[in-house]
Formats: structure tokens, C-alpha cells, sequence
């Protein structure tokens, strides 16, 4: 099977918003030989998005964000969702400096230290949407209240808890974001060897 086969046959804008969509008609490549039918799928375009888990290991926490959001909302949840730090990542800005400014902009925090872990995809069924995820070191202390732009329509509460209770809300089913999920089971296999490492480095 060659990989590199796909057959764009069009791409389309089915909707433009908020969002944008956009409509392909495809071919690819069969695991058993030659190419499949023609198919047509919109897809969500998103790009990229940088994340970070923002972890301070002197005092143990970490230092989460809740805010509404529609798609639960629509879904008939709880929209009330508590997340990691994110953003999309636009125009020459990097992932990095992304992950940064977020930071500062929801959480009030400046990351010291930055640590790249993964690249995923949140939904490839339906969505261009890639996700850089960091683990970012922080001072906790003052962290608090709630932040964001206003132009954007934010409204964004800081929580800062113990790195145990964070993933305690994991296991119990309270954390349904998805990066945040991948964040902190990520935090929870690694959080001893990364906090060695930070204040070794101190």
C-alpha cells in the first residue's frame, strides 16, 4: 500500500463561521490492494493547538482552568469545564511561545521552564485539529481569580490544586476534556522523574 496515493479529488468551503468546514471528495489507498471508492467528508479545520499542564514542584500542585463551552453545552452537559492552558496556534507565532503567552493570558502564570511531551490528534475522524502539548513549570503562589480576553469572550477561573487531587478528579470521572485527560495521566506516570529533574536543576 503506498501511502503517499490519496487522490484529492476537490475541496470545497461547505461553511464558513466561527469554524470553518470544508468538504473533500477523496480516494485512498486499500490495505488489500488498489483504491477505495470515492468519498466525501467535511472536516472541521482547526490547525494547530498548543497546551500546556502547568505544574509547580515546589509546592506539589498543578494549576488548572474551568470555563463554559458550548459543545457540551449543546450536547446537554455540564459546560463548566475544568482544562489544561490552550490556544490556537496562529499566523509565525510557535507552539512555544504559544503555550507562554496562554499562560500568562488564562492563568496569570509565567512559565520558567518548558517541557515538550506529545502530538496528537483530538478527533481525526472529523477535525484537522493537532495538539503540541508541554508540561510547563510555574510559581503557584499568586496564581487565582479569573482571567482572559474580553474581546474574545473569555471568562476563565484559575484553580490551583494538589497534583494528587488533580488526578483523583482524573479517575473519578470529573475531568472530560480530552487534552487535559492525556495531560494528566501523562503527569501522573512521569510527575516524580519531572520534578527531580526541575529542582535538580535549581
Amino acid at each position: 500500500m503506498d501511502r503517499n496515493s490519496v487522490q484529492l479529488l476537490d475541496n470545497e468551503t461547505a461553511f464558513a463561521g466561527y469554524f470553518q468546514i470544508n468538504r473533500l471528495r477523496l480516494r485512498f489507498p486499500l490495505y488489500a490492494g488498489g483504491m477505495s471508492r470515492e468519498v466525501v467528508r467535511e472536516v472541521l479545520e482547526r490547525g494547530q493547538v498548543a497546551a500546556v499542564l502547568l505544574t509547580d514542584p515546589d509546592r506539589d500542585t498543578v494549576v488548572l482552568i474551568e470555563q463554559f463551552r458550548p459543545g457540551p453545552y449543546a450536547a446537554g452537559d455540564d459546560p463548566w469545564l475544568i482544562e489544561i492552558v490552550a490556544g490556537v496556534i496562529e499566523g509565525t507565532e510557535g507552539a512555544e511561545n504559544m503555550a507562554e503567552r496562554e499562560a500568562r493570558e488564562e492563568a496569570d502564570c509565567e512559565i520558567t521552564e518548558l517541557l515538550p511531551v506529545m502530538r496528537f490528534f483530538t478527533s481525526p475522524g472529523a477535525s484537522t485539529e493537532s495538539v503540541r502539548l508541554f508540561c510547563g513549570r510555574v510559581d503557584s503562589t499568586h496564581a487565582g481569580g479569573v482571567h482572559g480576553l474580553e474581546e474574545e469572550g473569555e471568562d476563565i477561573r484559575v484553580l490551583v490544586m494538589p497534583v494528587d487531587e488533580a488526578i483523583g478528579l482524573l479517575n473519578q470521572g470529573k475531568i472530560v476534556n480530552a487534552k487535559t485527560i492525556i495531560a494528566l495521566q501523562w503527569l501522573s506516570l512521569n510527575y516524580a522523574s519531572v520534578k527531580a529533574r526541575w529542582l535538580a536543576a535549581d
